[in-house]
């Protein structure tokens, strides 16, 4: 596909970089919308959004780390190459690091705790689509052999040397399926995004929403791990499915908790 979108040289812009910055501008566009309906200072939840994407980077390379121990411990140069660097890591550890950080500046700032989760899982969900397409110009998180129609096939020698993506083998295009489903995702949250609503709806049904299109996405992907346990699952689709039930407890607290009122 498309990894590099200007070079100069040894120098390059990486279009996952690009996309990335780009679905991070978009999600701070919308959570700073649905924090003023939502009566949250603009201000303080921007930065929340900053840190939040701060420490979800983070983690999501510490995950990485910790899924491929073996790797990175036989080879720990790698830690600090420059494929380290691109490397998207695992969107799990990020996701956890986030909320980790998220739980202590809301405490610290004095937010209410659910509504602040509210207001930033739309935006969330809109940013990691756009990412997910920076995946697909890099050719990481491919996916497993396929021979349907709508099959992909990489051939650029960069694509393979920055993400190790197999070139000219027909591949399933996971990260497209997993952006289209979160771009869906993203529209039913901030569609159906209201003050009225009580806390921690929305961002339940982001979880009950996200966990289950991972967990079938992952079916597609392609692994160099075997499923632990013996089972299965991945790392990934268990932590997903986690989160799953997360989601619907939220949701069944939201529904049977008194109406909730706005000034």
């Amino acid at each position: 596909m498309l990894p590099k979108i200007i070079s100069f040289g040894d120098f390059f812009l990486p279009t996952y970089g690009l996309l990335v910055a780009l679905g991070f501008l978009a999600g701070v566009w919308v959570t700073t919308r649905l924090a003023r309906r939502d009566g949250l200072d603009p201000e303080t939840i921007t930065n929340l959004a900053v840190y939040c994407a701060l420490a979800g980077l983070a983690g999501a390379k510490l995950m990485m780390f910790l899924l491929n121990f073996d790797y990175y411990s036989s080879n720990p140069s790698a830690l600090f190459s420059f494929d380290t660097l691109l490397s998207a890591g695992v969107f799990h550890g990020g996701f956890l690091a986030a909320m980790a950080f998220a739980w202590f500046y809301v405490r610290r700032q004095r937010l209410p705790w659910l509504q602040a989760l509210d207001v930033l899982a739309p935006g969330a969900a809109l940013g990691h689509a756009i990412g997910r397409l920076g995946c697909f110009a890099a050719g990481c998180c491919w996916g497993d052999r396929c021979d349907r129609p709508w099959a992909v096939t990489f051939s650029n020698p960069d694509a393979h040397s920055i993400t190790g993506v197999p070139l000219g083998v027909a591949l399933h295009p996971t990260q497209l399926y997993e952006a289209a489903l979160t771009f869906a995702i993203a529209y039913v949250l901030y569609r159906g995004f209201s003050p009225n609503r009580n806390q921690g709806w929305t961002f339940g049904l982001y979880l009950a929403l996200y966990g289950p299109a991972r967990i079938v996405t992952e079916f597609f992907r392609e692994h160099d791990q075997a499923p632990p346990f013996g089972g299965p699952l991945t790392w990934t689709q268990l932590i997903a499915l986690a989160l799953t039930a997360l989601g619907f407890w939220l949701i069944l607290r939201a529904r049977s908790a008194s109406p909730r009122t706005t000034s």
